[in-house]
């Protein structure tokens, strides 16, 4: 951080200015309570205690504590309350909503305060770009060349430019993972590649490819040709392991449409291992997210028809162990009912204990907590839809200060 401005002092204006712009979104009163009772605390508490308290407070919060007095901005600017706050084992992730399908403008929600705010993401030009989120950084790459890859951390806006992945150029299905070590902030970025072999349909190279930020190297520890078989836009990377759909090219029954693959990222598995060490995927599904909750792979799914398997009839989560599905809720049917005309593909993500799901072809959040079993609906983002076709599409990310690219 030497050389650097605060974090303060990035954010402060551009997210300080935001928290307040949306207060009418809130289910919030009597905030100015608050803060005389805050105020008035202050004067009997040390700077080091003052410090902890402040660090367990929302982000949001704290962003609105600088702004208090000089006292209070000298606190949250100090490399003490950035300690002190990554001590606190996790916010809530935020869920970010694009609102446009051309530029990569929008919202994001903090499901504490229930509020949305205007924030701008750092490097990524379109939200059709790959997007994952580990620890409170994010990773974007672009949908085209798939040479532009950023690690950024979205609410402090320090940004890395990664060197381009190697392999392929040009593949016809790519996924992004990223996953951070809490206790050192390394970080792991894979890509895992996919692309048909000319002239046959069934035959597809698959390659994996590993970042490591402590070398500052890209790895291949994996190319193979799968037969009958091809990657995706699905993975995550969870206790070392990566995570990753693959989807037949015909034949087998619904149930076998998807798979899970498993690859350890520390040791490397013999050329044609992959599908034959693949785990079947729960039911037959119209589309899979893939997410790591709190050390455990879950993947939301959109449950086919018996009959058509194409065509959605509701939507399930599920626990991976070992290499069996553990079911953990099924949406009511209200809620899928709620969003309205539902797609058989559709976007989710999660982290911690909560899980968003949202429809493309609306701004309705869903949120679903893995501690309460409870769904509820976010706040109504604002935005409205302005003509049939537009898309909606979103990330979740947790929001950290001291998390660095």
């Amino acid at each position: 951080m030497e050389g650097e401005t605060s974090w303060v002092s990035h954010c402060i204006d551009d997210i300080g200015r935001d928290v307040g712009e949306f207060d009418s979104y809130s289910e919030l009163s009597d905030e100015e309570n608050k803060e005389v009772m805050a105020v008035s605390l202050d004067l009997i508490l040390p700077d080091d205690l003052l410090e902890r308290i402040l660090a367990y407070l929302p982000i949001a919060s704290i962003f609105r504590a600088g702004c208090v007095c000089k006292r209070w901005y000298d606190i949250v600017n100090s490399r003490s309350f950035l300690w002190n706050f990554s001590r606190v084992l996790s916010q809530k992730p935020w869920y970010f909503m694009f609102t446009s399908s051309d530029e990569p403008i929008g919202y994001a929600y903090d499901p504490i305060l229930r509020k949305w705010y205007g924030i701008e993401l750092p490097s990524i030009e379109t939200s059709n770009w790959f997007i994952a989120s580990s620890g409170g950084l994010v990773s974007f790459m672009d949908n085209e060349s798939r040479s532009e890859l950023y690690v950024c951390n979205p609410i402090t806006k320090r940004c890395k430019r990664l060197e381009q992945p190697p392999g392929l150029k040009f593949s016809d299905y790519s996924a992004l993972a990223i996953s951070m070590n809490r206790m050192s902030h390394s970080y792991n970025v894979s890509v895992v590649k996919s692309k048909q072999v000319p002239g046959d349909f069934f035959l597809w190279d698959l390659s994996i490819h590993v970042y490591d930020s402590e070398t500052l190297m890209w790895l291949t520890p994996l190319t193979e040709v799968l037969t009958g078989w091809r990657g995706g836009d699905e993975s995550v990377i969870c206790d070392g392991v990566l995570y990753f759909l693959i989807y037949s090219m015909g034949g087998g029954s619904p149930e076998n449409r998807h798979g899970l693959i498993a690859y350890n990222l520390s040791s490397r598995l013999s050329p044609g291992l992959l599908t034959r060490s693949s785990i079947p995927v729960p039911c037959s599904l119209t589309c899979g997210r893939l997410m790591n909750l709190k050390g455990k792979v879950a993947m939301v799914g959109g449950i086919g028809k018996q009959d058509r398997p194409d065509i959605i009839k509701g939507i399930g989560i599920w626990i991976l162990n070992g290499k069996e599905w553990q079911e953990i809720a099924r949406m009511p049917h209200k809620f899928f009912q709620g969003f309205g005309e539902f797609d058989d593909v559709f976007a989710s993500s999660g982290t911690d204990d909560l899980i968003y799901i949202q429809s493309y072809g609306a701004p309705a959040l869903l949120v679903f907590d893995m501690n309460q079993k409870q769904w509820r609906w976010s706040q109504k983002c604002p935005v409205t839809k302005k003509f049939p076709l537009q898309l909606f599409t979103g990330f979740c990310f947790e929001p950290r200060l001291e998390t660095v690219p």
